[in-house]
């Protein structure tokens, strides 16, 4: 294991050593220069194939576009060998890359229209210039570019500033159904992970692992430990990266990954760290499974023993599903208990009694604390108003002239040929044949009563002469009523628990079973229905302080019985009922259903031709006219009654 201290070797001697660097590297450059120069014409024909076979070697594979992270446009690069060279520059609204050494295929030399991913990244323009590579990138707002590249892939990434990152997307998307999607997707995805190290610049070319984790280490300020197995190079371009996400690609590219313990940082292969911490579990495991077990005795108050016992036994499908008494034969396959803990339930008591080692029982009790605790109770008032508002009147007339004259033949006029006889065998004042009714002698019998119930009020006019009887009747009646029927129930509930509150009566009617032919008797049968007023509902308390209730309303009502004869009566009721699931306020009434009905009718019974008279054809015919309204309206009220601990 090998140490990189960062305070070893601080930044502003490394630059200064780098500044020294690039110095030499600059005068070098310069005498290469004038030694080319000097060279002849033939040094200098055979030198430009040489180059132009290097700039060959490398060419560019694939041009792939992604969105990234919070909203960034990713561009990836891939060369078909190595040794590619990017540079990369920021020109206003455009960033741009140029591979000098590499060639660029024609099939790629073509415009990306990415508008569509939601980025600062509108358009990416591939072309060929003097032999090379070079990439333009339009972009739209406030934006970071960074670019890193690892083996024989560059990736450049845009990055929206923080106060573009909300509304640029949809501003950059808009005319685009897709580019909605992506917006509205990227509203509800989960909070990316943000990179917070200072950017650092790297330029590796096949440079030891462990160097570059030192430099990394210098930047960050923070100790890194490598593993004696942290070995081999690599190649890496970063341009304005985070130094914790540049330790990230480097630990990706070599297979590697760290452990921190504050200001320490552990770098080791994946499969090391992983057999560390296994070795540290196998290690816990083995000393709890050496340590002395203890039995402690927990008070069940507010649930069932045998509840909590079902619940924390078969957590993973394992375990004694039995009831109180039971043990848990296999609970080392939950996570609650140790491989050789053990549960009881105690259903007298309402105990649970837990042998495990004192650890295990720390977390059974912190655990059974939250299960048993109070629940939140919930009062549900409803009612029901039923208003009935009728109409009815009715109008009518009846009215009989008789008559009789004798002589040489007797002549008779009245009502019918029964009234007709009456007159002439018994005189003019006898008017009923039949002895029930005294409508024999009447021409026009159309009194009052078509929609009202009750005996209408009536006017007669009775004109005697010596030969014959005038009589006329008027008849009228006007109904009025007005109802209103209002059920209260109410009932009070835990959370979560259906409640039921029932109260009305059963109705008795006869039924008849067998024939009552052949030596088979008929058996009368007595059954009975409900008419009831009834409340079911199911309340779930929200977090937001609203109930959510499951109701069933009925309110069934007896209307009339109806008479079957020899068989009895049987019960015609009027059922009302609701079924539904509503979100209320805490505290709140509210009107989950309702019925209105409406009804107008009129009727018109006349003489044909007499009854169509002005004013006196009003003597020839009867009319009527009702109306009928009737409203039902179910209102409730939940009102939460906090018996819980606030948590």
């Amino acid at each position: 294991m090998t140490a990189s201290n960062a305070y070893r070797l601080r930044p502003s001697r490394r630059l200064a050593t780098l500044r020294v660097c690039s110095l030499g590297l600059a005068i070098g450059l310069l005498a290469a220069a004038s030694a080319a120069g000097a060279t002849s014409p033939g040094q200098q024909a055979s030198a430009a194939p040489v180059a132009a076979t290097a700039a060959q070697g490398v060419s560019v594979s694939n041009i792939d576009f992604r969105r990234g992270e919070d909203g960034a446009g990713r561009l990836i690069v891939r060369f078909d060998g190595q040794g590619a060279t990017p540079d990369l520059r920021n020109q206003g609204d455009t960033v741009v890359v140029d591979v000098g050494n590499a060639t660029l295929p024609a099939s790629l030399q073509r415009p990306l229209n990415v508008v569509d991913f939601a980025t600062p990244v509108q358009r990416v323009e591939a072309q060929s210039r003097a032999g090379g590579t070079q990439l333009v990138l339009s972009t739209r707002g406030d934006f970071e570019s960074l670019a890193y590249q690892s083996g024989n892939e560059y990736v450049v990434e845009t990055v929206p500033r923080a106060g573009q990152r909300a509304g640029g997307g949809a501003s950059a998307t808009a005319g685009t159904s897709s580019s909605a999607v992506v917006a509205a997707a990227q509203k509800i995805a989960p909070e990316a992970r943000r990179y917070s190290g200072r950017p650092v610049t790297f330029n590796f070319q096949d440079v030891p692992v462990r160097t570059v984790l030192q430099l990394i280490a210098e930047e960050s300020n923070l100790n890194i430990v490598a593993s004696d197995t942290v070995q081999g190079n690599v190649t890496l371009r970063l341009v304005n990266v985070p130094w914790d996400q540049a330790l990230d690609i480097v630990l990706r590219a070599k297979g590697l990954d760290k452990r921190r313990d504050g200001a320490v940082i552990w770098v080791a292969p994946q499969p090391e760290l992983a057999k560390f911490e296994q070795d540290k579990e196998d290690a816990r495991i083995a000393i709890e499974n050496r340590e002395d077990l203890v039995t402690d005795y927990v008070q069940i108050n507010y649930h069932s023993a045998s509840a909590i016992f079902k619940a924390l036994t078969e957590a993973k499908g394992g375990g004694n599903s039995g009831g109180g008494g039971g043990t848990g034969n296999n609970q080392n396959e939950n996570g609650f208990l140790s491989q050789r803990g053990r549960l009881v339930a105690d259903e007298r008591t309402n105990t649970l009694m837990i042998s495990d080692i004192p650890k295990k029982i720390a977390q059974m009790r912190e655990l059974i604390a939250v299960i048993d605790r109070p629940v939140d109770q919930v009062l549900i008032e409803g009612r029901i108003v039923i208003a009935t508002d009728s109409f009815a009147r009715d109008l009518g007339a009846k009215f009989g002239l008789q008559g009789r004259r004798q002589g040489d033949r007797t002549q008779a006029i009245g009502g019918s040929l029964g009234g007709n006889t009456s007159i002439i065998n018994d005189g003019v004042f006898v008017r009923d044949v039949e002895g029930d009714t005294a409508t024999d002698g009447l021409n026009l019998n159309l009194p009052a009563g078509t929609f009202t119930t009750n005996p209408a009020a009536s006017i007669a006019y009775t004109l005697l002469g010596r030969n014959f009887n005038l009589d006329l009747e008027l008849s009228a009646l006007q109904e009025e009523g007005r109802g209103e029927v209002i059920s209260n129930p109410r009932l009070v509930t835990t959370n979560q628990r259906e409640a039921v509150i029932k109260q009305g009566r059963e109705v008795g009617y006869l039924t008849i079973t067998g024939s009552g032919g052949g030596g088979n008797a008929a058996v009368p049968t007595v059954q009975f229905k409900e008419a009831l007023l009834e409340l079911k509902v199911i309340p779930t308390i929200t977090d937001d302080n609203r109930v959510f209730l499951n109701l069933n309303v009925k309110k069934d009502e007896v209307l009339r019985f109806i008479s079957l004869g020899q068989f009895g009566q049987v019960p015609e009721l009027a059922r009302r009922e609701i079924n539904t699931a509503v979100l209320i306020e805490d505290g709140q009434t509210v009107v989950i259903g309702g019925v209105y009905e409406f009804s107008d009718r009129a009727s018109v019974a006349k003489v044909p031709f007499l009854g169509d008279i002005p004013f006196l054809g009003n003597l020839f015919k009867k009319k009527g006219r009702s109306k009928e309204k009737a409203e039902l309206l179910i209102f409730v009220t939940p009102k939460v009654l906090r018996v819980a601990e606030r948590r």
